[in-house]
């Protein structure tokens, strides 16, 4: 049975960091910022018009959210090899093909399937990495 009596919280945190740490080199002018705008249809003006709070507060508890429910499904001593394997299979099987199918009736592009698919593979393959790392 899955329980957080035996989480270790400060890998659940260091693994939610990592992964808003990595988004915000993802989704940066340094890599998919240009494309991730064109194939949502977003704007400058519309990223400043955003509530910076709200977007990136909800972001970090989504994140933390992610990162527990990995802990919980990696159980009480998660190995390092186990975690990262489990991270890319959530980010490939659950995450990826579960924006596929909304991205095919929504009709988005492959190009924003592929970015944002692409940082949530990572995101999970990174969490697990920690998670696994630090336990």
């Amino acid at each position: 049975m899955m329980s957080i009596e035996y989480v270790n919280w400060l890998a659940v945190v260091l693994a939610a960091l990592s992964s808003f740490l990595l988004g915000g080199l993802w989704y940066s002018p340094l890599l998919f910022q240009k494309t991730w705008m064109l194939e949502c249809g977003l704007t400058e003006l519309d990223l400043e018009k955003s509530n910076v709070k709200i977007t990136f507060g909800g972001a970090f508890v989504l994140t933390i959210i992610g990162s527990l429910m990995l802990a919980i499904v990696l159980g009480p001593e998660p190995q390092l090899g186990k975690s990262v394997l489990t991270g890319l299979m959530i980010g490939v099987f659950w995450v990826s093909t579960s924006f596929g199918v909304s991205y095919l009736f929504e009709q988005r592009s492959l190009k924003l399937f592929v970015v944002n698919s692409g940082y949530h593979v990572l995101q999970f393959v990174l969490m697990g990495l920690v998670i696994g790392g630090i336990s």
